[in-house]
């Protein structure tokens, strides 16, 4: 067999050639591992710092929304509740007041019942009759027998019907005192509901401020809109009023891609079932006037002493308004301008 000599140190086998790979250092692997994992670290603390950041004006508002919608069937449930557990507890009243005349009438009646009872009982009456067994006729006896008999007669009649009657109010009076502890446990129910969704959304109008207040409604709408939350025919007015911030002002328009000051406020209402001329002082001749100090989101503002602007009063001493061509729908401070007076549609 033959021997091959030693291969030289300097020599590389024939496949060794410069692409061949060489096994890193252990320590290199190491430091690749620790530089992946830094990276998924900024990743997941870039994500925890996005999910953790203030949502956006848009983001609640529709939260808010949502919530409102929730709440507001359970108002109107609640005022609906409200409204049959008075009348259900006026009659119940009602019924008690004509009650207790007549459980005075049969208490009355059994006690006079009572004591005939007692007198007869002592004899009393026993003695009376002897009396008049001894100094009349017979046929005036029978007549004044016959005259107590009926008495006596009429005398139960009368108590029975008085206690019948009783009886029956009290029937009556029974399922309606049932349903008015049923009622009040469901007000009681519908009220709580409504205390959590308003605790909710108040901790979202703390966020909501906080997010305007670091500009983030932009200059179109500096201030939430609305202000608050009204329920009812104002509440679906204002937020369509507030929807429409952003739309270019257009003469004569009434929506919906743009609007005049009084086309936003027809357009508003209109949503809520309510008709309004377009014309500003024709809308404060068909709108109920209110006072500053009552004015609420969903009321009509009109400016200057011949009332040619209107905008919506939307809370916290704003307006939103059409104002003028070439601006947008935007919101205003409620005194700027020449106030005239305020209307309440509906």
């Amino acid at each position: 067999m033959a021997h091959h000599a030693p291969r030289p140190s300097s020599e590389r086998p024939a496949s060794a050639g410069p692409t061949a790979t060489v096994p890193r250092p252990r320590w290199s692997r190491f430091t690749t591992a620790l530089a992946a994992l830094v990276g998924v670290a900024v990743v997941l603390t870039g994500s925890a710092t996005a999910a953790h950041a203030d949502p956006s004006v848009a983001e609640i508002e529709r939260q808010i929304d949502a919530d409102w919608n929730k709440l507001e069937p359970i108002i109107e449930r609640h005022n609906a509740t409200r409204a049959d557990l008075a009348g259900k507890r006026r009659q119940a009243d009602a019924l008690a007041a004509r009650i207790t005349p007549l459980e005075r009438q049969v208490d009355a009646a059994m006690d006079k019942v009572s004591a005939l009872a007692v007198r007869a009982y002592k004899g009393e009456n026993v003695a009376t009759v002897n009396a008049v067994l001894g100094s009349q006729s017979p046929g005036e006896v029978v007549g004044q027998l016959e005259m107590l008999d009926r008495f006596a007669h009429n005398q139960q009649q009368d108590v029975r019907e008085v206690a019948d009657l009783r009886d029956e109010l009290a029937r009556q009076k029974a399922p309606l005192d049932e349903m008015v502890a049923q009622l009040t446990v469901t007000e009681a129910q519908l009220a709580a509901k409504k205390k959590q969704i308003n605790e909710e959304i108040d901790k979202l109008q703390k966020l909501r401020l906080k997010v305007y207040g670091n500009g983030g409604g932009g200059s179109l709408r500096p201030a939430p809109c609305p202000g608050s939350y009204p329920g009812g025919a104002a509440g679906v007015a204002v937020k369509f009023a507030c929807a429409q911030i952003g739309k270019p002002y257009v003469w004569g328009a009434e929506g919906p891609n743009s609007y005049d000051c009084s086309g936003l406020m027809l357009a508003a209402w209109a949503k809520a079932g309510v008709s309004l001329p377009h014309n500003a002082a024709q809308q404060s001749r068909v709108t109920k006037d209110v006072s500053r100090a009552n004015l609420r989101p969903g009321d009509l503002v009109f400016y200057y002493s011949d009332i040619h602007h209107v905008g919506m009063y939307v809370g916290g001493g704003w307006v939103v308004h059409a104002s003028q061509a070439g601006q947008p729908v935007k919101m205003k401070k409620v005194d700027d301008g020449p106030i005239h007076s305020y209307g309440r549609p509906g």
